[in-house]
């Protein structure tokens, strides 16, 4: 049987072996959806803190939907009302919440490797759900997921990352997840955008997002972090859209059947156009959806889950 780490702190550590049981197993708690009463009692006794330090909509309401669904108490801790307001130490919060009987706690942190710390301090299971620009593993699963869904496979996909790489911590998930899965990716931005030394990872590096939107058969489309601006990565949000964004023109150059794909929340008529985000090929919806049986699956088996089998009796 194929076990998983204790923690979910990225997908660089996770083998491609173990990518594939979680998605196999987010298949059947895919099946939750189809139910009039979505409520299965496959984790009750256990109890799930998310504790962000960051703004979230999508991660943390789906993780809480997730834990809810199958019967989990789900708690979310916030920040700005806890004992760390008052002065009390990030490890010391993760020791207290121990103490309580936590077996899991969701954490997204503006500082890269944040929850490695609270993993090596406690012994309840830690999932990153994003830390600085480091990784954010449960999206680059459910992007895996979406795309394995929606093309049938992974393996031999050439798949375009388009964006602010930089800043992106949704981006190293998805190259170390699609890589370990073998597809062939291309990273698409601006010079100002793209770390030095990408290409080390495995990637080809365009800068010319019109040059590879007929090979590709995804495009993952990235927000640009417009509080990160000020810094002046490009001269405005119109020059950007002009030759990076995502529209209806650049479409038509693609293939038929080429997926696109954003994570979220999206700059409307700045990396896509509204007409693109609603578009018969794009899955961004979908990706909302399948957020939730992935973080359902990783919830399942990190506590203990055995067989797919089991999770819906």
């Amino acid at each position: 049987m194929i076990q998983l780490p204790k923690d979910i702190l990225g997908l660089k550590e996770l083998s491609a072996e173990q990518i594939q049981h979680i998605l196999d197993t987010a298949v059947v708690c895919k099946d939750i959806f189809k139910r009039d009463l979505k409520k299965i009692p496959t984790l009750r006794g256990k109890t799930v803190v998310t504790l962000f330090f960051e703004p979230s909509t999508r991660t943390r309401t789906s993780f809480e939907i997730a834990g809810k669904w199958m019967s989990a108490d789900v708690v979310n801790l916030t920040v700005s009302s806890s004992s760390v307001a008052k002065g009390e130490s990030f490890v010391d919060t993760g020791r207290t919440l121990e103490a309580m009987g936590v077996d899991v706690i969701i954490i997204r942190h503006s500082l890269a490797g944040t929850p490695k710390l609270l993993a090596d301090t406690v012994s309840a299971h830690v999932i990153n759900a994003g830390d600085g620009a480091h990784e954010h593993p449960t999206q680059g699963l459910l992007d895996l997921y979406t795309i394995r869904e929606k093309m049938g496979r992974i393996a031999g996909l050439k798949v375009a990352i388009v964006g602010d790489i930089l800043h992106s911590r949704v981006a190293k998930s998805n190259i170390y997840g699609l890589l370990k899965m073998g597809a062939e990716v291309t990273v698409v931005g601006p010079p100002t955008l793209m770390p030095r030394g990408i290409e080390q990872l495995g990637v080809r590096v365009e800068h010319s997002l019109d040059a590879v939107l007929n090979q590709v058969d995804v495009v993952n489309i990235l927000r640009i972090q417009l509080e990160r601006q000020q810094r002046g990565y490009f001269p405005t949000k119109k020059e950007y859209s002009k030759l990076f964004g995502v529209n209806m023109e650049r479409l038509s150059k693609a293939g038929n059947d080429v997926l696109i794909m954003h994570p979220g929340p999206a700059n409307l008529g700045v990396e896509i156009a509204e007409e693109v985000s609603v578009h018969p090929q794009s899955v961004i919806t979908e990706q909302v959806t399948n957020g939730v049986a992935v973080r359902m699956a990783l919830l399942y088996l990190l506590t203990g889950g055995g067989s797919k089998d089991e999770i819906l009796h």
